[in-house]
């Protein structure tokens, strides 16, 4: 049986230590909290201090940041990046390849297509559509 964690060594030197999730096989960072009913995904990467909420679904490829929250039955779709702080709300859902930037907001329930870019800081809320509504 193979071993259950990666050591990666960052540019600055540092080595941080990965488990490998039993949903997924995805990598988990010492520090980040991942509900144990999440799938993350072989390839996906979850940094220290993030944390993966109950029936979250983290496809292949996603990034999350440190820091980042990822609320209930929220669906992270392959190669997206949530920056550092940034806050998923429930059963929200992240396109392909989307980027949402440091300390953004997605209001639960949102819609976010493949290839957008939320800026830092930013809050979004849309329909069930993925149009976007009036702050």
């Amino acid at each position: 049986m193979g071993k259950n964690y990666v050591d990666i060594e960052k540019e600055s030197g540092e080595t941080l230590r990965y488990r490998k999730h039993v949903n997924g096989r995805g990598l988990i960072a010492h520090g980040a909290k991942v509900h144990p009913t999440a799938v993350v995904e072989t390839g996906a990467y979850v940094e220290p201090g993030a944390q993966i909420a109950a029936g979250v679904h983290v496809h292949h490829g996603a990034w999350i940041e440190s820091d980042a929250v990822i609320g209930p039955e929220a669906d992270i779709a392959a190669h997206a990046h949530i920056g550092p702080g940034a806050a998923i709300g429930a059963r929200a859902k992240i396109g392909v390849r989307t980027t949402v930037g440091d300390h953004a907001i997605i209001a639960m329930g949102s819609l976010i297509g493949d290839d957008e870019i939320i800026a830092d800081r930013e809050h979004v809320a849309t329909d069930k559509r993925g149009l976007r509504l009036a702050a």
